[in-house]
């Protein structure tokens, strides 16, 4: 009889991991499945175990292709399952091709005579998921605020970000979820993080995958009326509730849609954008109107001086600004007093009332 023996986390037991099992088990006659310990999983990932050991125990157990499951409990980094393997004398040792720990397993296999064998990443038979990807999405929320920013916009790309540099934005109602979505799509309001944070995903790493700046999953999942530190990944300068912009601001969409890939590489006034954010954080210390109304006006002008369009006047309205930076989709405008947003919005069709989100679970 062949023995056969896998080891690794198996947290949550997913298709990727009975997948596994299968080609493994096709390598021999009998299939030893080693999982971690409690001890070892917090060593090797920093995270509690999602089930007792006894129970995941259980459920791989019951699985057709698995005929012995061992729980690994040494300390060795790598090598958990090191006591079970020398007792056992396995006749293959199977690992993935992505394995870190290679040389310390094909030692320790050389002890006894084992083989050390890789098996292939091959195409998943169902669609493919990680164990943090499945927290990520039972942890994901039903719905999320979106976003206006003020000023600062554009430091919050890695490439582009100015040291001494503030990112000051909002986030909004109404909310949205991945069954109501009321605002137009590509429209410059995090539409995109809001997506990825709703899926289960990592809102920050989604954005950055696109080429462009974290501050709308940021501010998405933080909630409230923030100032951040220009930089590589969000970090908070300062916070307020945003209870200063109650009843004071809408949304006005341009019929063109907002697409802020194509724009990063575009020239701009980058010192003009600077001392906006600078204006716009000592607005929020403050909780001063008209500074933020102020550091606004600086944004749209660099903006206008980027080429974007000039935006519709509106009575009462204290600034202006396109909501993101690429070219289109909704435009914030600020107004001095409740009445005069809502007279807005209600001769506007494209216009929405918005306001301040606050999460105070978050806070």
């Amino acid at each position: 009889m062949k023995k056969v023996f896998i080891s690794g986390c198996y947290d949550i037991i997913h298709g990727g991991h009975v997948q596994f099992f299968n080609e493994a088990k096709a390598l021999g006659d009998y299939l030893i499945v080693c999982i971690v310990s409690d001890d070892v999983l917090w060593m090797e990932k920093k995270r509690k175990s999602s089930l007792p050991n006894g129970h995941k125990k259980s459920v791989i157990q019951s699985l057709e292709m698995v005929n012995e499951v061992v729980v690994g409990e040494s300390m060795e980094m790598g090598l958990d399952f090191k006591d079970h393997f020398l007792r056992i004398k396995p006749d293959i040792l199977v690992v993935t091709k992505d394995d870190k720990y290679e040389k310390i397993k094909r030692e320790l296999c050389a002890q006894i005579g084992t083989e050390y064998h890789v098996l292939p990443k091959t195409p998943p038979t169902v669609n493919p998921v990680n164990t943090a990807g499945i927290i990520n999405q039972i942890q994901a929320p039903q719905e999320a605020p979106l976003r206006v920013d003020f000023a600062g916009g554009w430091l919050d790309v890695p490439k582009l970000s100015i040291k001494g540099g503030f990112i000051v934005n909002c986030a909004i109602s109404p909310t949205v979820s991945l069954n109501n979505w009321d605002y137009e799509k590509r429209s410059g309001i995090g539409g995109s993080g809001a997506w990825a944070i709703l899926n289960g995903k990592d809102g920050v790493q989604s954005e950055l995958d696109l080429g462009v700046g974290w501050q709308d999953p940021a501010i998405i999942r933080e909630t409230g009326l923030y100032v951040w530190k220009s930089g590589n990944e969000p970090e908070l300068h300062l916070k307020r509730d945003g209870k200063m912009l109650s009843g004071l601001m809408a949304i006005c969409y341009c019929k063109v849609s907002h697409d802020t890939p194509s724009m990063v590489n575009k020239n701009r006034n980058y010192d003009l954008i600077y001392q906006a954010g600078q204006a716009a954080h000592k607005a929020v210390l403050n909780q001063d109107l008209t500074q933020l109304a102020d550091a606004t006006k600086m944004s749209y002008k660099a903006q206008l001086d980027e080429g974007m369009e000039p935006l519709m006047d509106a009575k009462n309205c204290l600034a202006k600004k396109y909501c993101g930076s690429g070219w289109g989709g909704y435009a914030l405008y600020l107004f001095s007093s409740k009445q005069g947003r809502n007279h807005f919005v209600e001769m506007h069709t494209l216009a929405k009332a918005i306001e301040p989100f606050m999460n105070w679970s978050c806070s």
